[in-house]
């Protein structure tokens, strides 16, 4: 459809006035440009590409190291599709890390113009232009499936994230100038919708509208251009930001996030220990899967327990029951932004459904509380989370329309582990995943060459990598467990469900604590030191299954080890 050319010119004074006077359309034509050098990058739109990069010169870009400018020029580019280009653009840059992309993210566009698609699929031309020039180093399939890319700071947010962020936005701008006032936010969301997204999106962009130079200049539509204004600036002067990640392999991923974006730094993301610990009180803590914080409690070490110990009388005076991890970051911290989905606890520390109510209900009375409910991550969309949620607690459920997500029940384990190996093949991303009904035979303290999982013949081990198994070389022809996946996305997820978790004739679910073999997974500790039941269990491993039936963005392929689980589940997973 379109007919686009690239122009390249030094990024100089004299260089940009002689380019400007060749043709019209480098004074007054909607256009894409790349500043770059020094292996750091920034994109921009302009209908005035001389007159912006003047702008450029006389601002921070002009001392940054930057020495080459490239136009993308189209005689059918508008401004609908240069913004548009734009954002994808620097989405891509930022997930292939190649370059530090050193724009904002005051608000990418996703909006609908004509013919969009049309003109999308010309950005893949554009896309391979620049690839051949040596801009990116992977391709647009790649780049989409690192963590890199889904975890970048430069989104465009849905609407119920963008109303969020700007909300929240001008609750903290106010809250900040009132030196004594302290806050508690919390945004609440399914698998899916993108809660990590939006704390990283208000982290950076806290952060830009701190370092914002006039100069520089903010798109007046872009969508939160106001808040780029000087007495905002004040207010954020001294910021002290931390984000809280009580997973240890996506905290790390994270980290690997903010060392490629400008104003972020993977000093930023922290555990919980880490907060509490600390010489210095925090203006806003942002954390993560805050349901996955802990109780005063057993910990998985003994070294832990002792910090555990030692935090709370250095914070409160004495080590008591009651004192948790929330605890530490609401002491450590002015305002909090907690990012809450009840239904992804796993383990009896985690936080108390008691104290997650409290939490959500204190929000809510002070208007601090924020919903998010469009799915980015299922392409089945919201409608396929409540029905896995509603098929693991024994509900009646009916298999809602599904569009083209690729929903698949097996017989056989092995036929499913060969279907993922070839979606793997095909689009990459794709994994088995389990509960945790098996014991880990393979650890490396133990027998590195034992087999954990044996199923009709099929025999498997456990992940090998605790941080980024994803990733890690082998993966795919290894085992995930909930926690190596939980705040991750893949293409396709195979997911057995074990024998942890069954049904009885009438086709209520119920927990075999027996096969349940995670042991932090059934202690007495916390708020259920004075009993663990079954009922309390079958909580747990319902809320694993329920994230481990959400990783998958394409498709969700479901083998059942119990027979009668099974047949259950094939009647409402299978299509018809």
């Amino acid at each position: 459809m379109t007919d686009f050319s690239i122009q390249r010119l030094p990024f100089d004074r004299k260089e940009i006035d002689a380019w400007a006077h060749a043709d019209d359309r480098h004074t007054n034509w909607p256009v894409v440009y790349l500043i770059d050098g020094s292996r750091k990058l920034y994109v921009g739109e302009t209908t005035r590409a001389q007159k912006r990069m003047r702008q450029h010169l006389d601002g921070p870009k002009g001392s940054a190291g930057l020495d080459r400018v490239r136009v993308l020029i189209d005689h059918t580019f508008n401004k609908s599709v240069c913004l548009d280009l734009e954002s994808h653009l620097i989405r891509w840059f930022s997930g292939d890390g190649q370059y530090t992309v050193l724009n904002g993210n005051d608000g990418l566009t996703d909006a609908q113009y004509y013919e969009r698609d049309l003109y999308r699929e010309s950005f893949h031309d554009v896309f391979e232009a620049l690839r051949a020039e040596g801009l990116f180093s992977r391709s647009i399939p790649q780049i989409e499936n690192t963590d890199l890319f889904k975890l970048s700071p430069f989104k465009a947010l849905t609407d119920d994230q963008a109303i969020a962020v700007g909300d929240i936005v001008e609750g903290l701008l106010e809250d900040l100038a009132r030196p004594d006032e302290r806050s508690t936010l919390v945004i609440q969301g399914d698998p899916g919708t993108g809660k990590t997204i939006v704390a990283i999106f208000l982290m950076k962009l806290l952060a830009d509208i701190r370092d914002h130079a006039d100069v520089d200049g903010v798109e007046p539509d872009s969508m939160f251009a106001e808040f780029f204004v000087p007495e905002n600036r004040a207010a954020l002067r001294d910021l002290r930001m931390a984000l809280v990640i009580p997973q240890q392999s996506l905290r790390e991923s994270v980290q690997r996030v903010f060392r490629k974006t400008p104003k972020l730094d993977p000093s930023m993301v922290l555990t919980a220990f880490q907060v509490g610990e600390s010489d210095t009180d925090f203006d806003i803590v942002f954390v993560d899967e805050t349901h996955r914080l802990n109780q005063r409690s057993n910990q998985p070490s003994g070294p832990q327990n002792k910090k555990f110990h030692d935090i709370n009388v250095r914070l409160f005076g004495s080590d008591r029951p009651s004192l948790t991890q929330l605890d530490w970051i609401q002491a450590r911290s002015r305002h909090q932004i907690l990012l809450v989905d009840g239904a992804q606890s796993v383990r009896p520390h985690d936080l108390s459904p008691k104290t997650l109510s409290e939490v959500l209900d204190q929000a809510k009375d002070a208007h601090r509380y924020f919903r998010l409910t469009t799915q980015m991550r299922v392409q089945a969309g919201a409608d396929y989370v409540e029905f896995i949620r509603s098929i693991l607690r024994g509900e009646p459920a009916t298999r809602p329309d599904l569009g083209d997500y690729d929903l698949k029940f097996f017989d056989n384990v092995g036929k499913m582990r060969a279907a993922i190996r070839a979606k793997d093949a095909e689009v990459g991303l794709s994994r088995m995943v389990a509960g945790y009904a098996w014991e880990w035979r393979s650890h490396p303290n133990r027998d590195p060459s034992a087999f954990d999982i044996e199923i009709d013949g099929e025999q498997m081990r456990w992940n090998k990598a605790q941080k980024d198994w994803i990733n890690s070389p082998g993966s795919l022809e290894e085992v995930g467990s909930i926690h190596t996946v939980q705040g991750y996305d893949l293409n396709y997820a195979g997911v057995i469900i074990g024998p942890d978790i069954r049904a009885d004739v009438s086709g209520a679910v119920f927990a075999s604590r027996d096969d349940y073999q995670d042991k932090m997974g059934k202690l007495r500790t916390g708020s259920f030191s004075g009993g663990f039941s079954d009922d309390d269990l079958l909580v747990f491993i319902r809320n694993i299954y329920g994230v481990l039936l959400t990783r998958g963005m394409l498709g969700t392929y479901v083998y059942v080890c119990d027979p009668t689980l099974r047949e259950r589940l094939r009647m409402l997973l299978a299509p018809r």
